[in-house]
């Protein structure tokens, strides 16, 4: 993948470098990958948010230009859904529907991101600053990766994911679609986080956490569940 600015929904060259970006969610989110935007000297058109009523007229510079069903609007934009939580990204996808399929969604890579060995990276996925993917790893749809997140050889990170910053995937993890792991966590190799679920801040997790249970701790555990 080329290095900075927005690629097409994988990690070949992109097709689309002269086409404007409209965001989706005017979210913190949003300004981090406008940052990304503007270094990369890609025009930026507006934000869709259903909010955008009680919303600035502007966001970091960039025109609030109504809401999710104003996409239509704009035929020729490839789309970013700023969404922070995984589910929210999947339900505005919904929402958009067939009128906005795989190639109309831009995948934005910070100039710091390593992945020499041309790892793919799905279409809507948002890579931050110093972002590592080493080898025959695979990065879904929609993945938000927040910056210093390490994915190591063989991860699979499914549609949807959200890693915030400083998490360490080991070798063979597999993230499973919308999961959220929190801040510096770490996962032990070969395991999985379910679908759906949750780890905290910090967990180490040391087993497979099951599809919608939140874990968090040294060593995670299901919270509410006693040792």
């Amino acid at each position: 993948m080329a290095a900075g600015g927005v690629a097409p929904g994988s990690s070949g060259p992109d097709s689309g470098a002269d086409r404007p970006v409209l965001l989706v969610g005017a979210s913190g989110l949003a300004r981090e990958v406008l940052a990304v935007l503007r270094e990369a000297g890609r025009k930026v058109v507006g934000i869709l948010d259903d909010r955008h009523a009680d919303l600035p007229p502007a966001v970091a510079g960039v025109p609030v230009v109504g809401g999710v069903s104003d996409a239509a609007a704009y035929p020729e934009a490839r789309f970013l859904l700023c969404v922070g939580a995984g589910s929210g990204r999947s339900a505005v996808l919904e929402r958009l529907g067939a009128a906005v399929d795989d190639d109309r969604f831009a995948t934005v890579v910070d100039p710091s991101v390593r992945n020499p060995g041309g790892c793919p990276v799905g279409a809507g996925s948002i890579l931050l600053a110093g972002v590592s993917i080493t080898a025959d790893a695979a990065v879904g749809r929609h993945v938000v990766a927040m910056p210093g997140v390490t994915v190591t050889h063989d991860c699979a990170v499914e549609d949807f994911v959200t890693l915030a910053a400083g998490v360490s995937l080991g070798g063979g993890v597999r993230i499973r679609r919308g999961a959220y792991v929190g801040m510096n966590a770490s996962v032990h190799p070969g395991l999985t986080v379910g679908a759906g679920a949750t780890v905290g801040m910090g967990a180490v997790v040391l087993t497979d956490v099951p599809d919608g249970q939140t874990w968090a701790g040294v060593p995670a555990r299901q919270l509410g569940v006693l040792p």
